[in-house]
């Protein structure tokens, strides 16, 4: 049992890397293949439902990611990274929950302040 828990923890990780990696690399239909139709989003400054939604979104912003942190039991993969938005690089953290082998959830915090100082100022 503790083996089968291991590889999903690993199997978890590893997608939820995948996903990050296709983010960066602005290869959005491979994002999207690594996530369920009914994807829910919720952050700081918003949420979406469905992936269609979170993508569109998704490729406007070209956000980029890097990992400083991956921890991970079973389903459920949480990443400390740095996210660079609009210019902007935040220390962030991504709570994503995976069901069917897929991406079903993920919840980001931050402080969103240096993010609306930016805009503000634009």
């Amino acid at each position: 049992m503790k083996q089968e828990k291991q590889a999903t923890t690993e199997t978890a990780s590893a997608l939820v890397l995948s996903f990050i990696n296709a983010l960066n690399k602005e290869e959005f239909d491979l994002a999207r293949s690594y996530v369920n139709d009914d994807f829910t989003f919720n952050g700081v400054l918003g949420s979406r439902h469905g992936a269609d939604n979170y993508f569109e979104d998704m490729r406007k912003m070209k956000f980029r990611y890097m990992v400083k942190k991956v921890f991970a039991e079973e389903s459920d993969v949480c990443l400390f990274y740095n996210i660079t938005i609009a210019g902007v690089s935040i220390f962030a953290s991504g709570w994503y929950q995976l069901k069917d082998q897929k991406l079903s959830s993920l919840t980001v915090l931050f402080d969103p302040r240096p993010v609306l100082d930016g805009s503000a100022k634009q």
